[in-house]
């Protein structure tokens, strides 16, 4: 018969990813959505979809219903169905018969042959199929969320997030942390990326900012004596977007009173090893420890990606004796000159070289100088330069290692710049050259970053992570020094890495006063500034700080790593575009007049961009 919509159709006894060859026999009530239909004629057949997979469903005419008419009018409702329509069935489990077995499916080797079809309601043709979603734009996506997310990829990212933040609460809930929400309504306190402003209605003029992070707070807590402290925190930066960037985004926010280093990267650890196991994901049982120095002489990069060699090398020294005169002149210039070795890279026909050297020019570099070591020889490129000094060649071959069929790759340039197109060159090259597996995964402590950086444009120091962090210990007098001592102050900072992308950092804090005081003078920062800005957490350090430490991790991206997504948009149910827009809803909005007098807001519109 056909069930009109009464409520009991909704009591599923079952999921449609649950049913196997042991229900065979059973009746079972099933709800979910129309993924396809075949009308075979005198059958109908029907997969349902819904969070837990796909069930087929048989709708039977019989050849001789004996003037069924029930049987007739639900088989006639069956060829009616169309993709993405909501229905409940009831009916029996049988299995499908020699044949008919689909091995792609769970469910494939059963089905359901239905007795009964509720229609709980109808779908308007949608504008692409959900199993189609590879043709079509990511902005069509964002658009209609609600059918993109019904695909198994995005519902399984989505469960496995949960599993992940359960994973992380379990672990922290059971070492004595306590989890604390800090307000999203709070003062203006810019860490480095710009604020969203929310204008205060109640205190006309005056403005709250939504939090880059709950620094400040989390701080204030362990000065409250609350000695360990988590939580799941909303954060949001005015900034410039790409893949691994939102304006809106989560963070594993933790932080932990008498402490160092070790400690908050053992808790790390410890809650990485378990968000691991519930991904079906390997973690170490010792994660590597790499000083940021080291990690930007070889890989170029203050995040590498070790699941491959290919060191970068500074040959500034050796080089400087070849007749080469874009090196030279760099050497001579303070600046550096460095290399890698690809391994087989003699084969690269000239198209290819020049394809590298456009992707290095990207990231900053001028050029890409290169030889190829062919018969013991160096050959094309620069080889001629580089030979013309007899013991070039063999300190070269032996500072990359470097067999015959290889080639080595030269960038000169300013220190910074070097690194990050040789880091980015480096990183291409291990995925083109396949010379790592995609399920590899490799995790690295980064530590001893510098406490500051010179920002040529503004001329004066910026906090490298932020103007809480604590200098070590031996480097506490460098902070009144010249400015190659300042620029060489090492922070009591940490990274966690894998596979090149920063899953996240923190650091010891500053907890004494006078030592707060001398890097907020280093950093420009003057007593009244520093007071109008973060005066009521200064008026709290005075009053007994105990040392503390913490750290953020980027829950959006461990997601994604561990989901092996490329974009933060796979693993968030409502993203922002790179745009910083969401297509779903069509915002950010134009507000009502009324609501901006409410708040004495004029919007002054920009004006045109100029004609070119």
């Amino acid at each position: 018969m056909i069930e009109t919509f009464r409520p009991e159709v909704l009591q599923r006894t079952h999921r449609c990813g649950q049913l196997r060859a042991d229900h065979v026999g059973e009746t079972v009530r099933l709800c979910g959505w129309v993924r396809s239909y075949r009308d075979h004629g005198g059958v109908v057949f029907i997969d349902l979809r819904d969070r837990d997979g796909i069930t087929q469903v048989v709708f039977d005419l019989p050849s001789c219903d004996g003037g069924n008419s029930a049987a007739t009018a639900m088989y006639e409702l069956a060829r009616s169905l169309r993709n993405e329509w909501v229905i409940a069935v009831h009916g029996k489990v049988r299995p499908r018969g020699e044949g008919r077995v689909n091995p792609k499916l769970p469910t494939g080797d059963i089905e359901i042959i239905a007795d009964s079809l509720s229609v709980l309601n109808r779908s308007e043709p949608v504008p692409f199929e959900p199993d189609s979603y590879s043709t079509v734009s990511e902005d069509m996506r964002l658009r209609f969320r609600y059918i993109d997310l019904r695909r198994p990829e995005m519902t399984a990212a989505l469960r496995l997030r949960a599993r992940i933040a359960k994973a992380m609460r379990d672990v922290l809930d059971g070492d004595g942390f306590v989890e604390v929400e800090t307000p999203n309504l709070t003062k203006s306190t810019p860490e480095g990326a710009r604020d969203f402003l929310v204008p205060c209605r109640l205190q006309q003029g005056s403005f709250y900012a939504l939090p880059q992070s709950p620094q400040l707070f989390k701080q204030i807590l362990m000065i409250s004596g609350l000695d360990r402290y988590y939580q799941i925190a909303r954060c949001f930066r005015d900034e410039d977007l790409r893949a691994d960037r939102q304006p809106e985004f989560t963070q594993l926010d933790l932080e932990m009173s008498f402490v160092n280093e070790p400690d908050v990267m053992a808790v790390t650890e410890q809650v990485m090893r378990d968000v691991c196991r519930v991904s079906g994901q390997p973690f170490p049982e010792q994660v590597p420890v790499i000083l940021y120095k080291d990690a930007v002489d070889r890989y170029g990069i203050d995040r590498p990606d070790m699941r491959f060699d290919m060191l970068l090398r500074d040959v500034s020294t050796l080089v400087a004796e070849s007749g080469f005169k874009v090196f030279t002149d760099v050497v001579a210039g303070g600046g550096i000159v460095k290399g890698l070795c690809v391994p087989g890279g003699a084969k690269f026909t000239r198209k290819e070289i020049d394809a590298y050297t456009a992707y290095a020019g990207e990231f900053g570099a001028k050029g890409l100088a290169w030889c190829k070591l062919e018969a013991g020889q160096f050959a094309g490129g620069v080889a001629k330069f580089l030979s013309s000094v007899d013991s070039i060649p063999p300190r070269l071959r032996e500072t990359f290692g470097a067999s015959d069929g290889d080639l080595l790759f030269f960038v000169a340039d300013k220190p910074a710049t070097t690194n990050k197109a040789l880091a980015a060159l480096r990183c291409r090259l291990g995925k083109d050259l396949a010379l790592y597996k995609e399920g590899d995964m490799r995790w690295c402590w980064v530590t001893e970053f510098p406490l500051v950086e010179w920002n040529p444009d503004e001329h004066r120091w910026d906090a490298m992570h932020h103007p809480f962090t604590s200098p070590l210990p031996e480097d506490m007098d460098k902070l009144d020094g010249d400015q190659a001592a300042i620029g060489s102050v090492r922070a009591r900072a940490y990274d966690l890495v894998c596979n090149g992308t920063e899953m996240g950092g923190g650091s010891i804090r500053i907890h004494q006063p006078d030592v707060q005081s001398r890097v907020f003078s280093l950093l420009g920062i003057s007593p009244e500034s520093a007071q109008a800005r973060f005066g009521f957490f200064l008026n709290a350090l005075k009053y007994g700080a105990p040392p503390h430490g913490g750290l953020a991790l980027g829950l959006d991206r461990v997601v994604m790593i561990m989901a092996g997504g490329q974009s933060l948009r796979d693993v968030i149910a409502f993203p922002k575009t790179q745009r910083g827009t969401c297509p779903l809803t069509d915002g950010p909005s134009d507000v009502e007049q009324k609501q901006l007098d409410e708040l004495h807001i004029r919007v002054v519109q920009p004006p045109p961009p100029a004609a070119k």
